[in-house]
């Protein structure tokens, strides 16, 4: 029979940390702690400001009622001599609880508070309405875009109050440099074009929708 002799010197196994190991775990554990720290105070930020963000939105929509907008009568010509911005309209898409003000230009600081027009007519004219809001995910402006599918019904409050449905009948996702979805060649259609970030891989994702006789 095989047998394993141990030298009494040795039969000890040294299974004991030495210092310079253990301030090594130390430091790694402090160094991640300090790191996880950052992380969640970053995130909080974050969702403080996506959520005051909304807030901003949801009072342009108290604020500024479809009536008195149409009582001041403002018109598109104005827009660009003056840097203040104003609402043309309001959005609403009761499947993923949309309801905001549409804000006439689009640039970062505006883009913060609302949803904007990138390109086309004002609401409900002849033409394709673009219209661009952040991915804010469960705090909203365009957040929940992805959930809309063929047929799904948008609203559109205009100017003079009127409102028009319109219906998705196209979904997908183009390159950032992409601008081909902003076409103004609809054949004398009403369209609305909604353009949010998708957060996972950096493309855009772009819901079209038209008015159905």
């Amino acid at each position: 029979m095989n047998q394993i002799l141990f030298n009494g010197k040795n039969n000890n196994i040294n299974t004991s940390v030495t210092p310079n190991n253990n301030n090594l775990y130390k430091a790694i554990f402090l160094f991640s702690t300090f790191l996880l720290f950052i992380s969640i105070i970053f995130l909080f930020i974050k969702l403080y400001r996506n959520s005051i963000n909304e807030q901003i939105s949801q009072k342009l929509n108290s604020s500024y009622s479809v009536s008195t907008l149409y009582s001041e009568n403002v018109s598109l010509e104005n827009t660009s001599s003056t840097s203040e911005p104003f609402v043309i309209g309001i959005i609403k898409i009761d499947k993923i609880n949309v309801n905001y003000s549409i804000l006439s230009v689009s640039n970062n600081k505006l883009l913060d508070i609302s949803v904007c027009r990138f390109a086309g007519p004002m609401p409900n004219e002849i033409g394709n309405l673009c219209i661009a809001g952040h991915n804010y995910v469960d705090y909203k402006f365009f957040s929940r875009l992805n959930e809309l599918n063929i047929n799904d019904e948008i609203t559109i409050f205009d100017l003079s109050g009127n409102s028009k449905n319109y219906y998705v009948y196209k979904k997908y996702e183009i390159l950032p440099t992409d601008t081909s979805c902003t076409s103004q060649e609809t054949n004398n259609l009403r369209i609305i074009t909604l353009i949010t970030c998708n957060n996972v891989n950096g493309k855009r994702l772009v819901i079209q929708a038209k008015e159905t006789s």
